[in-house]
C-alpha cells in the first residue's frame, strides 16, 4: 500500500557547545517572499541582481526568509536572542518561537534574560503573549542607541512608521526591567555585546566565548547568505541607514573572514550556524556542519 505523502518538514531547532556554553537556534518561521530584487540589490537594476542569482544557481523570482532566534546557556543565565514574530505571525505559521522551546528542552518560564538584536518587528514582536510578557521571569537588554533612537523618533526612516508603532507599544512598558547595553558591555558571562550599527540605527551584535571557542551572533549584519553576504555593497531595502550598513557589513565580513569566527546569523540558512570565507571576488558564506566540534 502506497504510503501517503506528508509534505515537506524540517528541523526546528540545533544545538551547538562553545567550551562551556551552549547556543541553540529555534526556528521561529519561514516566510517566501518575491525578489531578490528589489530588497536585495536595491541601487542595482532587476537585471543585474537576476543574473547574479542564476550565477550563484538561485532563483530569480522568489527568496526563503528564516527567522531564528537563540537561546544561550551560560551556566548560570539563560539568555534568549531576540523574540521571532510572535502573535502578530502566527497567521501565516510564523511565531512558533515559544512553541518550540519545550522540544529544545527549554519552557518560556526558564529564559532569565531577553536580549534585542534590533527593534524590527521579527526580533521584538514576541515579547508580549496577549496582554502579558511571553517570558515572565525574564529581565531584558537592548542597545542604548537602538533604544533611543525608536523612542524618539526623529531619524526612523518613513518606511519604518509602523515599526515604531510596534516599538513604543513593546518596550516602554518594560523599561523598568531593561538594561540599556553599549559596546563591549558584558551582557552575561561570556557575552559581550558589538556596536554594528545601520540595518537599524543602533543594531547589536554579540560575541560569545567559552574555552577559546568564539561565536558572534550577528543578529542582521546580513539578511541573505547569498545577495548581502556575497555582495555587501548592494543596498538592501530592510536597512535603516544604507551606508552605514553596507560599511558595517564590510567590516564585520573582513573581520569573521580574518578571525575564522564562528557566526550565528538570525536570517542565515536555517540553523543559522556558519563561517565566512574569502572568495576570489569577495565571501562566501560556509555552513558549520561538524566544525564546531572541533
Amino acid at each position: 500500500m502506497p504510503a501517503p505523502m506528508l509534505g515537506e518538514a524540517r528541523a526546528t531547532f540545533r544545538r551547538v557547545v562553545l567550551g562551556d556554553i551552549e547556543v541553540t537556534s529555534v526556528l521561529d518561521g519561514v516566510v517566501t517572499r518575491d525578489g531578490p530584487h528589489p530588497i536585495f540589490g536595491h541601487d542595482q537594476s532587476a537585471q543585474t541582481v537576476s543574473a547574479y542569482a542564476k550565477a550563484r544557481a538561485m532563483p530569480a523570482t522568489g527568496f526563503e526568509h528564516t527567522f531564528a532566534p537563540a537561546v544561550v546557556n551560560t551556566g548560570d543565565t539563560l539568555v534568549l536572542f531576540d523574540t521571532g514574530l510572535g502573535t502578530m505571525g502566527r497567521g501565516a505559521g510564523n511565531g512558533q518561537l515559544r512553541a518550540r522551546l519545550p522540544a529544545a528542552g527549554y519552557q518560556p518560564d526558564d529564559i532569565d534574560l531577553v536580549v534585542l538584536t534590533h527593534g524590527h518587528p521579527d526580533h521584538i514582536a514576541g515579547l508580549w503573549e496577549g496582554e502579558a510578557p511571553a517570558f515572565p521571569n525574564a529581565r531584558y537588554a537592548i542597545g542604548q542607541v537602538e533604544y533611543d533612537a525608536w523612542l524618539s523618533g526623529d531619524a526612523i526612516p518613513e518606511q519604518r512608521a509602523q515599526n515604531r508603532e510596534l516599538f513604543l507599544k513593546t518596550l516602554p512598558p518594560l523599561a523598568e526591567r531593561t538594561t540599556f547595553l553599549s559596546g563591549g558591555d558584558t551582557v552575561a558571562p561570556g557575552i559581550t555585546a558589538v556596536e554594528t550599527f545601520g540595518h537599524s540605527l543602533g543594531h547589536m551584535s554579540f560575541m560569545i566565548e567559552s574555552g577559546g571557542k568564539p561565536l558572534l551572533l550577528w543578529g542582521d549584519v546580513t539578511n541573505h547568505a547569498i545577495f548581502s553576504l556575497e555582495k555587501p555593497d548592494w543596498q538592501v531595502a530592510f536597512d535603516d541607514d544604507k551606508a552605514q550598513a553596507i560599511a558595517t557589513r564590510k567590516r564585520v565580513l573582513d573581520w569573521a573572514a580574518t578571525d575564522n569566527l564562528a557566526v550565528l546569523g538570525f536570517h542565515m540558512p536555517f540553523p543559522g550556524f556558519g563561517f565566512v570565507e574569502r572568495a576570489s571576488d569577495g565571501y562566501r558564506w560556509a555552513p558549520e556542519s561538524y566544525r564546531l566540534k572541533f
